[in-house]
């Protein structure tokens, strides 16, 4: 994996850095797909401290994210909901009363990664409004921070649409997020998502497996434990493949072939067939983790359809 391509994702920070794995680009993968990781590769490094961190992924999210505004009719507005800040997303065409979505972004739970370019074209392919939750971050909120906010959201969004559900998606830590919402919501009866976009993601804190060795996850458990405090990471409030998987909602797993969190995205995918529930696994050749976040190529394009198409399917709303 290229030298920043971890950073980007802002799960490599300070002491709890990943080892970074080199390796040629893989031979399938577009020419685009090519030049966007070498390009991410030749960025600057950031400065030590989390706070260098946050400044250069912020900026990454302005630069692409700005591109993608540009490229597609949506327009995007700060707000609060809850309490809580959020970024929304509204299509062209898009009326009060529409469909609706909600985002947990991606980014380690240190860093905001994913905010602007995981739904800018998600909210353009849908024709949805994207909410997205810009949630309290760690280390200096730790669990269950992050997850109240997004349950507040929910919960204030399921009251604005009168009770009618919709999607719940993230990338990576926003994966992790959208599963443990749901857990939440089962866990006290509230009424789940119509769907769930569970995106190079995992349900299980506590698993250290082959892809996380191979791809340049071994700082995953370090990570997750800034994350956790307190609480053991096999506690099913953090790591839901401990819970009671049936009945969750119909959840699309996305992953690649050089993701670090490729067998725990398959992973939680498999337990939920187990459990009978309608989950389906997509897999991308040979790209790093969240690469739609970051890579501008048609893989990331085609994921992006993707995952419109099948949140836009399962939408409890339709426009």
């Amino acid at each position: 994996m290229m030298r920043a391509t971890l950073c980007l994702i802002a799960l490599a920070v300070s002491a709890t850095a990943f080892a970074q794995v080199s390796l040629p680009p893989a031979a399938g993968i577009s020419a685009e797909a090519r030049a966007s990781l070498a390009a991410d590769a030749a960025r600057p490094a950031a400065g030590p401290s989390l706070t260098e961190r946050r400044a250069r992924i912020e900026a990454i999210q302005q630069e692409i994210g700005g591109r993608m505004l540009a490229r597609y009719a949506v327009t995007m507005e700060q707000d609060v909901i809850a309490d809580v800040p959020v970024r929304i997303f509204t299509p062209s065409g898009w009326k009060p009363g529409g469909a609706m979505l909600m985002n947990l972004h991606g980014g380690g739970f240190v860093v905001d990664s994913g905010s602007r370019t995981e739904n800018v074209p998600i909210a353009a392919l849908t024709g949805h409004r994207v909410v997205a939750v810009l949630y309290r971050l760690s280390p200096e909120h730790q669990f269950p921070a992050a997850l109240d906010d997004a349950e507040a959201v929910y919960r204030a969004l399921l009251t604005e649409m009168d009770g009618r559900r919709f999607g719940v998606y993230g990338t990576s830590a926003g994966a992790i997020l959208t599963a443990e919402l749901v857990a939440r919501l089962k866990a006290r009866e509230v009424p789940l998502p119509a769907s769930v976009g569970f995106f190079s993601g995992t349900a299980d804190l506590a698993a250290a497996d082959d892809a996380m060795q191979l791809f340049g996850g071994s700082g995953m458990t370090d990570v997750a434990k800034m994350y956790a405090g307190k609480h053991a990471l096999t506690d099913p409030a953090v790591s839901p493949l401990y819970s009671e998987l049936n009945g969750w909602p119909p959840t699309l797993c996305l992953t690649s072939g050089r993701d670090f969190l490729l067998g725990a995205t398959a992973s939680l995918c498999r337990a939920l067939d187990v459990a009978g529930g309608a989950a389906t696994l997509h897999l991308f050749d040979g790209l790093p983790h969240a690469f739609w976040a970051y890579v501008e190529a048609p893989e990331s394009d085609a994921a992006f359809v993707m995952m419109a198409r099948f949140l836009k399917r399962h939408s409890g709303v339709q426009q």
